[in-house]
């Protein structure tokens, strides 16, 4: 496990910048709006609401937080890396410390806007961290760990887990919380979709004169394969080759941009990839 000065310290920082919004966010708009959030953060919130209500006693977010992200952070130091775990642990850590100390504030009591604009908060600080090569904690670990293994976008399937928590809170604490909950958790949802692509796939229909050349150039930029079909166009009735290949979303605009490289006139097609079965490189995470 190596460090690297400047691409690690800015890991760090950003990561402390991400930490900062995340305090922030849970003091000003998830207290606020009496929201549970799902996830760890939103399991903690639970937790420390039904000590107060049943047992009168408050417990420190940051302890709640940490004995819930145990079983996370080893999944993470077993299967997905060590520097990402290891930077996911300073950001469970530095957010659950800055929760307890940074005051609270209102912003607005409006509970709608507190939930989209929590919930779009709330997945721009998710979607940052993961970009840096680390995450939030929680849930996140064990989506991280479906999409690495099985290959599929599971954000979505986290979306569905985090519904159960919030019809416990619905439950204990009433309706209208819990449903205002699931609006925060789905524009929270939306926004990492919108940002962060790793896990997502394009297919890539190339119509070119330079076959080899394009399977070379795509392979270069994102360690990919591709196949090679042959086809005629209707309007000239002349030969053509047809690359096909899948790349993830986020790789896509540097593949297009290395196939126009190489070929001017390439005509590009691509289109999303919803499920994918077989051999997908993935680079590993750290």
């Amino acid at each position: 496990m190596q460090f690297n000065i400047k691409k690690d310290g800015k890991r760090i920082i950003v990561i402390c910048i991400a930490s900062v919004i995340m305090a922030v966010n849970i003091k000003t708009f998830v207290r606020a709006g009496g929201l549970y959030p799902g996830g760890a953060t939103g399991l903690t919130i639970l937790i420390q609401a039904i000590t107060e209500r049943f047992l009168n006693v408050s417990v420190p977010y940051t302890v709640v937080n940490l004995l819930l992200n145990m079983v996370p952070i080893y999944i993470g130091f077993r299967f997905i890396g060590k520097k990402f775990t290891l930077y996911s642990c300073l950001m469970i850590v530095l957010t659950g410390v800055l929760t307890d100390v940074i005051p609270g504030f209102v912003i607005t009591y409006d509970i709608l806007l507190i939930s989209i604009f929590g919930g779009m908060i709330n997945g721009f600080i998710i979607s940052l961290c993961l970009m840096m090569n680390a995450t939030t904690g929680g849930t996140d670990f064990i989506a991280i760990f479906l999409s690495e293994k099985k290959g599929v976008d599971s954000w979505n399937f986290i979306l569905g887990f985090n519904v159960l928590i919030l019809f416990a809170a619905g439950m204990l604490f009433g309706w209208d919380k819990a449903l205002y909950s699931i609006i925060y958790q789905y524009a929270s949802t939306q926004i990492l979709h919108m940002i962060y692509t790793r896990y997502q796939k394009q297919t890539l229909f190339i119509v070119t004169n330079k076959p080899k050349e394009v399977c070379k150039a795509i392979n270069t930029v994102s360690m990919h394969g591709a196949t090679i079909l042959e086809g005629k166009g209707s309007y000239e009735q002349h030969e053509r080759d047809i690359v096909y290949s899948v790349v993830s979303k986020e790789e896509s605009k540097k593949v297009i941009r290395a196939v126009k490289e190489v070929d001017g006139k390439a005509f590009v097609n691509a289109l999303r990839t919803e499920e994918l079965s077989g051999r997908f490189y993935q680079k590993p995470t750290e």
